[in-house]
């Protein structure tokens, strides 16, 4: 989901200055990643989230102004492919974790092995590793259905199997379809799942909606989340591991 080519630019989100320079410091020594900024406050990661645009996120849960799983889903909605890593000493929080869907969850004191382990998945994804085995997806028929979209650019008619991807980003609803088109509209997520045929669209997270017809692969990412590859487009998908098991439960 990343250029392998740039490090990828981490932000560091802690009350305790003395946890913030320990990452920082351990960063520092990793190949591959770049700390771009540090916050000590929920509005503070939130200011300096829109201004840097980090790919990687690590947020203590216990912090003035707005905790840290708040921040998370509000980044998670605008940039559900940012990479959160939760470092706390607060165990109770791994189930709302989940829901944010945390890459992964560090619980004070960690050891750095447990670190290393964590940055060494991170930079895995970054390199093509055999993807984990997709679900069994018969061939599809095409759809007569059109949909009408409203978009900026105005309104457009197009056949619903021509659609390869539905998403939230910058806390918009994005269409993208075929030959590269791509379409801005006002509509939520579940609005625009409420006019898709469920036969060949799955709603595969809270910020994507998939063509189940167009799924390439499925690789893994994070302890609780995969990476879906679709044909016809370079935009990636997330699944949680719940909704895979769904996807596979459809075709079994």
């Amino acid at each position: 989901m990343h250029d392998s080519i740039q490090s990828l630019r981490v932000l560091l989100a802690d009350d305790e200055p003395g946890m913030r320079l320990l990452l920082k410091k351990k960063l520092e020594k990793t190949s591959g990643f770049l700390v771009v900024g540090e916050a000590s406050d929920g509005s503070e990661v939130l200011r300096k989230f829109d201004v840097l645009r980090p790919d990687i996120v690590f947020l203590d849960v216990d912090m003035p102004s707005l905790n840290g799983i708040d921040c998370a889903r509000e980044i998670q909605d605008a940039h559900p492919e940012c990479i959160l890593i939760f470092a706390t000493g607060h165990e109770e929080y791994m189930g709302e974790a989940f829901q944010v869907y945390a890459f992964d969850y560090l619980v004070k004191p960690f050891d750095m092995e447990r670190l290393d382990q964590t940055l060494r998945r991170i930079l895995s994804l970054r390199e093509n590793r055999p993807p984990v085995p997709s679900p069994a997806i018969p061939a599809f028929a095409a759809k007569g259905g059109r949909l009408m979209l409203h978009h900026k650019g105005g309104v457009t008619l197009i056949d619903q199997n021509e659609i390869l991807l539905i998403q939230r980003e910058e806390r918009s609803t994005v269409l993208y379809a075929e030959n590269g088109a791509r379409y801005e509209m006002p509509e939520t997520l579940s609005e625009m799942e409420a006019k898709l045929d469920p036969a060949l669209f799955f709603r595969c997270h809270k910020s994507y909606i998939v063509n189940i017809s167009r799924i390439r692969n499925i690789t893994p990412y994070g302890r609780w989340t995969y990476v879906i590859q679709l044909d016809g487009t370079r935009q990636d998908a997330l699944i949680t591991k719940e909704k895979y098991d769904e996807l596979e439960k459809r075709f079994a």
